[in-house]
């Protein structure tokens, strides 16, 4: 890590994708020549994050699960409590909800901190069955997410700076979704791309023009 390049946070989908949601091919030119602590932050299960450190050829660090599983210099930790969420995800379905995913459910295969709905699921059973069982629904507009109360990207991102021994103030992140805002918090620098949600947009410090990775790219390009 030089003393001018800072350590970044990049949320993925929406961030590292365009608008179709596949990944962007730049972000293999510009990743791997990063000069600093990289962490990959998303909502998905624990295996995505780490893969994609794994073909982007950087350092396996990341924050999966909206915080629920960290990987920081070959130490992993966990928060939240994954047999409470599995129980009111066995009620749901007992009550005649539907988490919306095909029959090999690849979002929740590997999760092991949190189960996650798609958004077309019914909302009002899932938020009651999730209050009977102390767990929170959490939206990020891509899937409602059945989790510990608490555990969120910003409580990850501190696990990563303490585990790294760098202040969480100098690391700058890039995101697109409310489940970002905790991570805009946490950090000392905070961008949102355009095509963020409204909560991500007034959380972040600014707002880039591009949207997607294009949005990213800007960011990264004006960075020492």
């Amino acid at each position: 890590m030089t003393a001018e390049t800072p350590p970044l946070v990049l949320d993925i989908d929406g961030t590292l994708t365009d608008g179709s949601g596949r990944l962007d091919p730049r972000a293999f030119e510009y990743l791997p020549e990063w000069d600093a602590p990289l962490v990959l932050a998303t909502g998905k299960a624990f295996p995505y994050p780490v893969s994609l450190c794994h073909y982007f050829g950087i350092d396996l660090t990341v924050i999966a699960e909206n915080g629920g599983v960290v990987l920081a210099d070959g130490d992993v930790s966990y928060q939240g409590d994954p047999e409470r969420a599995a129980d009111a995800v066995a009620a749901f379905l007992d009550r005649g909800g539907d988490l919306g995913w095909p029959a090999f459910d690849a979002i929740n295969e590997w999760r092991e901190t949190e189960i996650a709905a798609n958004v077309a699921a019914d909302e009002e059973l899932l938020r009651s069955v999730a209050a009977e069982y102390g767990l929170e629904v959490f939206d990020t507009g891509y899937a409602y997410h059945i989790k510990t109360p608490g555990v969120e990207k910003g409580v990850g991102l501190r696990a990563v700076a303490d585990t790294l021994e760098i202040d969480p103030t100098e690391f700058v992140t890039v995101g697109d979704s409310v489940n970002d805002v905790s991570m805009f918090e946490v950090a000392g620098r905070s961008f949102a791309v355009d095509n963020a949600d409204d909560a991500a947009k007034e959380a972040a410090d600014t707002v880039v023009e591009g949207s997607y990775f294009d949005g990213t790219a800007s960011v990264l390009d004006s960075l020492p």
